[in-house]
């Protein structure tokens, strides 16, 4: 029984990216794709657990289908020894499918998951949290965490630009990144990234790459959406080196520190709080890619 799994898919959707339209897809998904097991998440959390069940029953190829949260839950429920992800971006914003250059049509992007084509890249880890795209302490993280999923769905983007907002009124944390061998860097704000893309079309971490080993780390010394913005800007006109202020580096590992503890986030969901330890782990994932 267990060699037949090997050669099976097994898709993880999450209905709620796409309210009513959860059913299409489904139909759609098993017509296209009748030789995958799908199977539906039905709360928050719910993906890890059955990306978990999936990889003890014998699925080596484990399909996240939904947006940034539903990957990163399926990433930390398979077993990336032995299991691939493949990645449909379907609802809500899926970075990670943008970064590899996933189609966003359904149809067009199962093609690319039967044809399996497959590649190894970097898994990052935030304490012993896995993480593809991207992690953050400080000010985003505290946004992803307070920012209620009514609004999310309601507001989208938005939403988080909102709490922000309500957040910059209080007193911007004082973090402390150690890097081993290097001088302390602090700021109010730090951005990890392993790809380019930061939570939507904007390649953030001009200089990342998803297999080479390196996190890159944006330490911002203010944190509001405002100082963002300007970051944005400069990167998309001048590349980062433009803005003197923030220190970007390309490092294996890092401690993030604060005095009170601060909020982290790995995906764009909420994941504890400082101290972290992030460290990458050099082609530690394969995944499906066109």
């Amino acid at each position: 029984m267990a060699s037949s799994s090997h050669s099976k898919l097994c898709i993880i959707l999450n209905p709620a990216a796409k309210g009513d339209q959860a059913r299409k897809t489904l139909h759609r998904m098993v017509k296209l794709v009748p030789e995958a097991k799908v199977i539906l998440t039905e709360r928050p959390g719910h993906g890890e657990k059955l990306a978990r069940e999936a990889t003890a029953k014998g699925y080596r190829t484990i399909v996240a289908a939904g947006g940034d949260g539903t990957v990163n839950e399926v990433l930390n429920g398979m077993d990336p020894k032995v299991c691939t992800l493949g990645v449909l971006p379907v609802g809500t914003m899926n970075v990670l499918a943008l970064e590899l250059g996933i189609p966003p049509h359904l149809e067009k992007a199962l093609e690319v998951i039967r044809a399996g084509k497959r590649k190894r890249l970097d898994l990052g880890l935030a304490n012993q949290r896995r993480f593809i795209q991207l992690a953050g302490v400080g000010l985003d993280a505290e946004t992803v965490r307070r920012t209620h999923p009514d609004a999310k769905r309601a507001w989208g983007p938005w939403s988080y630009l909102l709490t922000a907002a309500q957040l910059m009124v209080a007193p911007a944390p004082v973090l402390r990144v150690k890097v081993p061998g290097k001088k302390e860097v602090r700021g109010a704000m730090v951005l990890i990234g392993n790809g380019r893309h930061y939570g939507g079309p904007f390649q953030f971490f001009p200089k990342a790459e998803m297999a080479d080993g390196k996190l890159d780390v944006c330490v911002f010394p203010k944190s509001g959406p405002l100082d963002l913005l300007w970051y944005l800007q400069a990167v998309l006109l001048g590349g980062p080196n433009s803005l003197p202020e923030v220190t970007y580096l390309q490092v294996p590992s890092l401690r993030v520190d604060a005095e009170k503890a601060v909020a982290l986030e790995v995906d764009g969901e909420y994941s504890g709080k400082t101290p972290v330890e992030f460290r990458i782990m050099s082609h530690g994932l394969e995944v499906i890619v066109p």
